[in-house]
């Protein structure tokens, strides 16, 4: 269900009693394995190597390949080997090593990282310079936490692990398989409408009801066997038309409401002048609840003991943190840990390699790859799907995953061909969550 991603201190810890100059034999050779199998047709290897040990798996490397007949050259080579800095990089890489990575990417010859791509933090995904953009990656025991979180995931191409003898170990962050979905709750005989699953989705403002419609749909097909919505009054005609389950209540009558409810979903379509009613809906109610959308504009502190989840995208945390939008795009661990320092509660960040971060525990990656979720609307069912998930009694940070994960296999499911809307995606998570989870594989944790 989780698989481990290592940071640089947690990979010395790993290494620590092994013999270095054996690692050192095996990390080389698996990286020259990769070369001759992924670019056969590569006869001129160009390696640019470090003084450290990524460095010295790169020359070993090298030195397989030119046994295999492969000839070594110091430019214009039809593989280039990148082993300069490895996961031992804190910052940007200096101006030397800079300009070597600036020439890399100027050959436009393919490039093959070892172990993570110059430039690249190994434990943030950071990058605060100039780095590789590899068409693969091999690295060695376990990923890193850097080819996880973007942006460092944006520069490592196709990744291979290496198994190099090492024992897997605890990790602070972990990386959200498949396999999270076996234990969202199904229905059960005895089950009624209420027991179920009874969501309540607060939003749904004129010119914005498609919003709370999406959340309200994606809540049903995750399986919610009950969803209200409580919108203003000249809305409710229209959800009639829109989503026929869902009973419609008027926003006056949300508290009322609320007591058939087992969890919220505060925000989808609400309109940013409702911040008291969201204030005291968090506050006066003790029911699980998503926070999303509208309901996040200058979102305060608040004290709560129900299980609370925010959603925001990276404009939207960077709202609540003070912070650009493209600061939190660069620093998304970091962004995160904020988050969660600020509000006490579990905050997923969406976004490619979405974080889900809670208070004393270490973040989840769901790294799951739909770029076709890159469209709007797809922010509200992921509200309905964790609301679902709160409202069958699921934990909120395993809730948050694993509608994350939901959602991206949905998309896959629903992505044959270009121009997929978040309805699709709605109307494939019944498959989603019905197909039986793919199991974790340590050579690809992360899909």
């Amino acid at each position: 269900m989780f698989e481990p991603l290592y940071s640089a201190d947690e990979m010395r810890a790993a290494e620590a009693g092994h013999d270095i100059d054996v690692l050192m034999q095996r990390a080389g050779r698996a990286v020259a394995e990769a070369a001759m199998r992924q670019f056969p047709d590569a006869r001129r290897i160009e390696l640019h190597a470090g003084k450290g040990a990524n460095g010295g798996d790169g020359r070993i490397a090298a030195e397989i390949l030119r046994g295999e007949g492969r000839e070594l050259v110091a430019s214009g080579g039809e593989l280039v080997i990148d082993a300069l800095l490895g996961t031992g990089l804190r910052g940007a890489p200096r101006d030397e090593t800079a300009g070597v990575i600036e020439r890399i990417t100027a050959s436009g010859a393919p490039v093959l990282a070892v172990d993570i791509p110059s430039g690249v933090n190994a434990s943030t995904g950071e990058v605060a310079g100039a780095a590789v953009a590899a068409d693969m990656t091999v690295t060695m025991h376990g990923w890193k936490v850097g080819l996880a979180v973007a942006p460092g995931r944006f520069r490592t191409g196709e990744i291979v692990v290496a198994d190099i003898g090492l024992d897997h170990r605890s990790t602070e962050h972990r990386a959200v398989a498949d396999e999270i979905l076996r234990l969202v709750p199904r229905k059960r005989s005895q089950d009624n409408k209420y027991s179920a699953g009874a969501v309540l989705v607060v939003g749904g403002a004129r010119g914005m009801t498609g919003a709370a419609t999406l959340a309200a749909r994606a809540a049903f097909r995750a399986d919610a066997g009950y969803v209200a919505i409580a919108a203003p009054a000249e809305s409710l005609a229209v959800l009639e038309t829109l989503v026929v389950e869902a009973v419609k209540r008027p926003l006056d009558d949300v508290f009322d409401a609320a007591t058939r409810a087992k969890a919220l979903a505060v925000g989808p379509g609400l309109g940013r002048d409702r911040r008291e009613l969201v204030r005291r809906l968090l506050t006066e109610t003790d029911l699980p609840a998503v926070v999303d959308a509208d309901a996040l504009f200058e979102l305060e502190p608040f004290e709560r003991d129900a299980p609370t989840v925010l959603t925001p995208h990276s404009g939207e945390l960077a709202r609540l943190l003070g912070e650009e939008s493209a600061w939190v795009d660069a620093h998304r661990l970091e962004a995160l840990r904020q988050a969660v320092e600020r509000y006490r509660c579990v905050v997923l960040l969406k976004g490619a390699g979405t974080l889900v971060g809670a208070p004393g525990e270490g973040p989840l990656v769901v790294s799951t790859e739909a770029p076709a979720l890159a469209t709007a609307g797809t922010g509200d069912v992921l509200t309905g799907v964790v609301a679902a998930f709160l409202a069958k009694g699921m934990d909120a940070r395993l809730a948050a995953a694993a509608a994350a994960v939901a959602q991206g296999v949905a998309a896959h499911r629903a992505a044959k061909s270009a121009g997929l809307v978040a309805g699709d995606v709605v109307d494939a998570l019944p498959a989603a969550l019905q197909e039986p989870p793919r199991k974790s594989n340590r050579k690809d944790p992360l899909r």
